[in-house]
């Protein structure tokens, strides 16, 4: 499909509009949190976001109000015409360097026409004799391989899905790949991330001994209670053929800067960098920081046998962690490891669904028809 016949459906969106939905109200109006600003300023401070985001009386939409934004319209029109290269050496990254030189921006000519995809080989790992292919650091994929490399040493079916020891023992796999992720993992262009010996069976082995002795891994978190937006999108697809693709998108965290005239706003994800030097999430000229996206696929032989990604924030690799232990340990299909409660421990905090219910064992049970429990609130 051309380039120009896919952006169409996006085209008409941006200039025909689209209906302000309550989430999205909401995520405007979020009180500031741990001294950053309030999200109001996203849709208010600046005058080309103002112009998309507020009414005529100058406040934000209301939910049923519509969203448009023609010169968003425009600029995918150009990109349609020209190319994506228009946006990184053309007519588009003109305006941009233009408007970054204007105000003190960061962005020049060169940054622009450096960034591209990279293609790198997948990070490979096992579990339970199956293969799995996923992503590198600064990727999420290295925290998920750990974790199976861990929780391999245990008899999970035997001790009992979301059991209280299953999600002691899950739990803590989760929070030693934190602390590592923490610690050890960043961009390998500044990082020198150990990923053989985070990946490695005999120390996936030495952190099995360590929750077998009943040792709490400790978490040490400034902003508890708080977790990023989560605002992204997985998609999963394969073939007849055996093809495959997992990919996961994020839009981070907005800016509020939007150069006029073009419609889209800048990115603000540098604010997910540790503020602090010297350790390996610092933020650098021209490093990638780290993120939990983490698509995967797990191969049976030869030919692919899950393909999986997840939303979420800092919660992905724990998602896709379960999902993974729900189909290979627990024997459910796609949809019901989906659906099945979760639980996550990125803090000293075991953070879970409340369709876990309290007791011995859990409501939903490794069978062909898996049961679903009221919901309780």
């Amino acid at each position: 499909m051309p380039l120009a016949q896919a952006m169409q459906p996006a085209i008409a969106y941006a200039e025909q509009g689209s209906l302000v939905r309550p989430h999205m109200v909401e995520f405007w109006h979020r009180p500031p949190v741990f001294g950053r600003d309030g999200n109001i300023g996203i849709v208010t401070k600046f005058p080309a976001a103002r112009k998309i985001y507020t009414g005529t009386d100058g406040q934000p939409l209301r939910v049923g109000d519509m969203l448009r934004n023609p010169d968003m319209a425009n600029t995918y029109r150009r990109i349609a015409e020209h190319g994506a290269s228009d946006f990184y050496a053309g007519a588009l990254a003109r305006r941009i360097i233009e408007d970054m030189q204007a105000n003190d921006g960061l962005i020049g000519e060169a940054d622009l026409a450096a960034c591209g995809p990279e293609e790198t080989t997948p990070l490979w790992g096992t579990y339970r004799d199956l293969r799995i292919a996923t992503n590198n650091p600064p990727g999420g994929g290295i925290m998920l391989l750990e974790m199976l490399n861990i929780l391999e040493n245990f008899d999970l079916a035997a001790i009992g899905h979301n059991s209280p020891e299953y999600i002691r023992i899950v739990s803590e796999a989760m929070k030693i790949a934190t602390v590592d992720k923490d610690a050890y993992v960043g961009d390998p262009r500044f990082v020198d991330v150990p990923v053989e010996r985070l990946t490695s069976k005999t120390y996936g082995r030495e952190m099995a001994e360590r929750i077998r002795r009943r040792n709490q891994t400790a978490v040490p978190r400034f902003n508890t209670g708080w977790a990023e937006s989560k605002h992204t999108t997985q998609i999963s697809i394969a073939d007849a053929a055996g093809n495959a693709v997992s990919m996961t998108h994020t839009l981070g965290q907005p800016s509020g800067v939007i150069t006029e005239g073009l419609g889209f706003m800048y990115n603000g994800a540098m604010a997910v960098f540790d503020p602090r030097p010297g350790h390996a999430g610092s933020l650098a000229p021209g490093k990638s920081r780290f993120s939990a996206l983490s698509p995967t696929i797990v191969f049976k032989e030869d030919r692919a046998f899950l393909v999986i990604g997840a939303p979420g924030a800092t919660y992905i690799t724990m998602g896709n962690l379960q999902v993974m232990l729900n189909v290979i340990d627990f024997g459910m299909k796609a949809e019901a490891a989906v659906h099945a409660p979760r639980f996550a421990a990125v803090s000293d905090t075991i953070e879970l669904s409340n369709r876990i219910l309290r007791g011995n064992c859990s409501p939903w049970v490794a069978s062909p028809r898996l049961r679903r429990p009221a919901e309780k609130t």
